[in-house]
């Protein structure tokens, strides 16, 4: 039995040589690789107003990008002014962030400034319990106009190191960078207190810790009162920085990450 071999019209070539370059560019054309994305969080001492030198005053997250390779990793600044480790959370703050946390991700978070207030007060409403204990009490927040239960500064931390790590994300937290506040030539540390808190809130809850209150209090003991109070700071406020201060501040979280053995953050770090 004769069978005819039947020859490829020129539009079904066209057509399969279209279907091939198809198929091999499903093979090679791979999307861009996600950075991975550091998060800030935390006060004023962070981002001051709206990050934009309001009143001449800067936080030290404006700053920290200059200290890493930022075409490898984003690095967002969430911290609001007038927050506490508390508020941070009950405001739906935190929610927001941890909503965008993806596996690789970082966490920096720094509390404490606002955290020694009136748990029920009509004015802020922000106080926690002053340890890293399991201590509660339930009050009717006047500003909410709802029942609420407080916790200890340490609790609401080892929250967010909780719901990072559940997020594949790695926590890092710092304790408070110190005010401009001096007692016979030092400047005043929160060695025990906020310091022990967040050292503790962290190591139980297997986050990183950058004891950035120290760090930043031996530079200023090294510079001095009389040049860290027109530097750093102004007469005016003690505890929000200048653009120099918060220059400084930046600098010393940076050299906190690199000095802190096994965090992957460091790599990020812009090389000098």
């Amino acid at each position: 039995m004769n069978s005819t071999l039947m020859k490829p019209t020129k539009t079904t070539l066209t057509a399969s040589l279209f279907a091939l370059a198809l198929l091999l560019a499903a093979f090679t054309t791979r999307p861009p690789k996600r950075k991975p994305t550091l998060y800030l969080i935390g006060d004023s001492t962070v981002k001051n107003g709206k990050g934009k030198g309001d009143g001449g005053l800067w936080g030290w997250g404006n700053y920290l990008p200059a200290h890493f390779d930022t075409t490898r990793i984003r690095i967002e600044n969430d911290a609001l002014g007038g927050t506490s480790s508390r508020t941070f959370q009950t405001k739906g703050l935190w929610e927001a962030v941890k909503n965008k946390l993806q596996p690789g991700d970082f966490v920096i978070m720094q509390f404490g400034h606002n955290d020694d207030g009136p748990l029920a007060d009509t004015a802020r409403a922000r106080g926690t319990f002053k340890s890293n204990g399991e201590e509660s009490q339930e009050v009717y927040n006047p500003l909410t106009k709802q029942q609420e239960v407080v916790h200890s500064y340490g609790w609401y931390l080892r929250q967010v190191i909780a719901e990072t790590k559940a997020k594949g994300a790695t926590p890092i937290v710092c304790s408070l960078v110190p005010r401009n506040g001096w007692k016979d030539g030092k400047v005043n540390r929160a060695t025990t207190g906020y310091t022990q808190w967040a050292a503790e809130a962290a190591k139980q809850g297997g986050a990183f810790f950058i004891d950035l209150n120290k760090l930043v209090a031996d530079k200023y003991d090294r510079e001095g009162e009389a040049k860290v109070g027109t530097v750093y700071f102004t007469s005016k406020d003690h505890t929000h920085t200048i653009e120099a201060g918060a220059q400084l501040n930046a600098a010393t979280v940076a050299e906190g990450i690199k000095a802190t053995k096994g965090l992957a953050l460091s790599k990020y770090l812009r090389k000098k």
